[in-house]
């Protein structure tokens, strides 16, 4: 039987450095996860917008809300995973860890659907009145 351990995919990451302390990279996955949840959040809240939309005089503001949501969930899913393979290959290295990706690309995101929304709701009521 042979005491040698399966290579850790993926080999990018694993194949460089030492190991760290196992806190630090659970600590780094903890966070990707945290960006991942956040990502399925917004494209939950796009779906949603999606249903919403027929309730509404002009659908296809929802409905373009609706799909700047959804690309914004699914970018930051993929930002979340780079983010945690370069975060990860630092600490391998012992390097500084270097500034999260995700977080502008979210603020960016999150004020575009909120003002979208806002706008629309603002043009809703005025007609309405």
């Amino acid at each position: 039987m042979s005491n040698t351990l399966p290579q850790r995919r993926p080999a990018a990451v694993y194949s460089v450095g030492e190991e760290p302390d196992v806190r630090f990279s659970l600590a780094n996955e903890r966070t990707a996860l945290a960006w991942v949840r956040t990502a399925l959040a917004l494209i939950a809240g796009g779906i949603t917008l999606t249903t919403v939309a027929g309730l509404t005089s002009s659908p296809m503001v929802v409905h373009l809300m609706s799909l700047v949501a959804c690309v914004a969930g699914g970018a930051l899913a993929i930002v979340a995973l780079l983010s945690w393979r370069r975060n990860e290959r630092a600490l391998r290295l012992g390097l500084p860890l270097p500034p999260p990706l995700p977080l502008p690309w979210l603020v960016v995101g999150i004020a575009v659907v909120a003002a979208g929304l806002v706008g629309f709701g603002v043009v809703s009521i005025l007609r309405l009145s």
